[in-house]
């Protein structure tokens, strides 16, 4: 299960963020995929037009779970069990690909969240088995652009079109349209001091600040998270920077970030936030901040360098030791107070 949105700060610059919560470790890393390069898909090859970065393995072909192109396109796959609906069978006038392959494709081929609109009538998304967790991926997909235009993809009939995300947030099922229907079971909330009715003769006493968001949920569901999502990218202050909006991001995909344990299947898998990603569309940069080292952050940057010198993918091993900065007395400024 995942948790993801986009987000404008006040400068204009736009990113999309996300948790990756699984209960099988990916071991995850960057990867960084080429121009002009054929990539040899599960259900046939295509070749790649854009270069672009993103969380990628190269198992026996390059998988990618979110990224951003050189052309400010981001996208991630998120699961969305119980609703995916993919094709039994290839078409010969359609580009067939595997659910797993989608994120891949998009990066490489489109420029905007409207080319994406037009070009993905000519996509099928066939039943195919991802190897690595020995299953059809239920999928569905967030996507936007560098002009902050974002939308879903979810495949849940024969005919792939995208539908408008207002909110610009996306967990797991249920499906976007009722993810929003039930933002209104929400909709009295605020950020502010609720004052307190009278009831007959007694006057209850105010709790204080932060009594406008009694009743925001606060479990790992799917539809909790939706709504409590939306909540802090609503409320939250919008900040100026690339540094302070990536900061930004990281408190609000707190309120989704599920430690080890905490959320257990029937089957006894623990699913847990394996990473989390900050692409910062206008600036084609990627990085990514794992779960075993939270608040260090990994980021490659798609150069002209990169894109125009770099022909082959490249992996980037992450660093997975935890941070700790030691402060000694030769970094102390103040003398301790009395």
């Amino acid at each position: 299960m995942c948790t993801s949105l986009t987000y404008t700060n006040s400068h204009g610059g736009h990113f999309l963020a996300r948790t990756m919560d699984f209960n099988v470790d990916f071991e995850t890393r960057i990867m960084f995929m080429p121009r002009h390069y054929r990539v040899t898909g599960d259900l046939g090859d295509f070749t790649t037009t854009y270069g672009f970065i993103g969380a990628g393995r190269q198992l026996n072909h390059e998988i990618f779970t979110d990224g951003v192109n050189e052309c400010g396109v981001s996208i991630a796959a998120l699961y969305f069990p119980n609703h995916a609906i993919y094709q039994p069978h290839s078409n010969q006038d359609k580009i067939d690909l595997a659910p797993h392959d989608f994120v891949a494709w998009v990066l490489g081929k489109i420029t905007s969240v409207a080319d994406l609109r037009e070009r993905v009538k000519d996509v099928q998304l066939i039943s195919s088995t991802a190897e690595l967790i020995n299953e059809i991926p239920p999928l569905h997909f967030i996507i936007s652009d560098q002009t902050g235009e974002t939308a879903v993809l979810e495949p849940t009939s024969g005919e792939l079109r995208l539908l408008n995300n207002p909110v610009g947030v996306l967990t797991n099922s249920p499906n976007l349209k009722w993810q929003l229907q039930n933002l209104s079971k929400y909709g009295t909330l605020t950020n502010t001091e609720r004052p307190l009715n009278k009831f007959i003769n007694y006057q209850p006493g105010s709790q204080g600040p932060g009594t406008g968001a009694l009743g925001l949920p606060g479990d790992y569901t799917s539809m909790s998270r939706f709504a409590r999502t939306v909540f802090l990218k609503h409320y939250a202050q919008v900040p100026a920077t690339t540094t302070d909006t990536v900061n930004l991001l990281q408190h609000i995909l707190n309120a989704g970030t599920i430690p080890k344990g905490a959320k257990v299947a029937a089957n006894g898998q623990a699913t847990y936030t394996e990473y989390r990603s900050y692409m910062d569309l206008n600036h084609q940069t990627y990085a990514l901040e794992l779960y075993e080292n939270p608040g260090v952050i990994q980021q490659v940057n798609l150069t002209d360098h990169l894109l125009e010198q770099q022909t082959v993918p490249l992996e980037y091993v992450l660093s997975r030791t935890p941070h700790v900065q030691l402060l000694t007395p030769d970094v102390a400024t103040l003398p301790a107070a009395h």
